[in-house]
């Protein structure tokens, strides 16, 4: 599942041709994906201008001229695709429809957002401005990562007293939103942290180091354009890079890229999912 990184490579690839536009005409090609489409959502769409383009965790928000606004979420295979706009240097023509094609977008500058999502596990759903932020999907969510409400004294209260494995403890949303297994992964390898160690048995000092780290993961992800690992697109089509930069994650039996490390990365498995680690940096 895309998980920041991703999501807000996303979002800054729609953000030239769909902040500040009209939606055309919506189009909707099915009843449900995750869960049912709200009412008459092609109609609300259709003639709104989208104010803002926003994210939470790993929600893209379009703020909407008329009050509401336009949850996305990626799911698992879930793809935004502009095609009929000027990036950078090409141009993306229409492509012909597909068959996973569950949602268009025609904006006002002839740019053609399409939402496909052959496993239909992604999501989209409409709710006032105003009260976004208590929809149930956000309501819950701990600060984001790279704002300023996530910071060194919040994460050490935070995981005081935890018995849970540290791993799992980034891993919950509730704590922080929009991080998930690949930078987890990555930013305990840099902290030379044990996947499995007690998020309370971590010293105060320990915790507060994995704030620039968490900071500096995902920035150097986003820059990277994301991850791809199977499905992930960016808004253009194009594959992001971060993949090529793993010093554990999807790395299992190859060499710790320590300097003079001589130990193999071991993958083992925390509630339903592959951790990565080097036994020896990470003891």
């Amino acid at each position: 599942m895309p998980e920041l990184p991703e999501v807000e490579t996303v979002r800054r690839g729609l953000l030239p041709v769909m902040e500040g536009q009209v939606i055309t005409l919506a189009s909707v090609h099915r009843p449900d994906l995750r869960w049912p489409f709200p009412p008459q959502m092609a109609d609300r769409l259709t003639g709104a201008r989208v104010t803002a383009l926003r994210r939470r965790s790993k929600y893209i928000l379009a703020d909407l001229s008329t009050g509401e606004t336009l949850l996305i979420h990626l799911g698992m295979s879930g793809r935004m695709l502009i095609s009929g706009a000027i990036l950078g240097e090409f141009h993306h023509h229409h492509p012909a429809p597909e068959k996973h094609d569950h949602v268009v977008l025609h904006m006002e500058n002839g740019a053609r957002i399409t939402f496909n999502d052959a496993r239909r596990f992604g999501a989209m759903d409409l709710m006032p401005t105003a009260t976004a932020e208590a929809h149930p999907l956000l309501a819950s969510l701990g600060p984001e990562p790279l704002g300023n409400t996530f910071h060194d004294s919040y994460l050490v209260a935070q995981l005081a007293g935890r018995n849970t494995p540290i791993k799992s403890a980034l891993l919950d949303q509730h704590i922080v939103a929009g991080l998930g297994n690949i930078y987890v992964c990555e930013t305990l390898y840099r902290a030379r942290i044990s996947p499995v160690t007690r998020a309370g048995q971590l010293p105060s000092g320990r915790v507060a180091a994995l704030v620039p780290i968490i900071r500096t993961v995902l920035a150097e992800a986003i820059e990277a354009g994301g991850s791809s690992l199977r499905d992930y697109r960016q808004a253009d089509g194009e594959l992001g890079y971060f993949q090529h930069s793993f010093q554990v994650y999807d790395r299992e039996g190859q060499p710790c890229l320590t300097p003079g490390c001589t130990s193999a990365v071991q993958r083992i498995v925390q509630s339903g999912r592959s951790s990565f680690y080097c036994p020896t940096c990470q003891p």
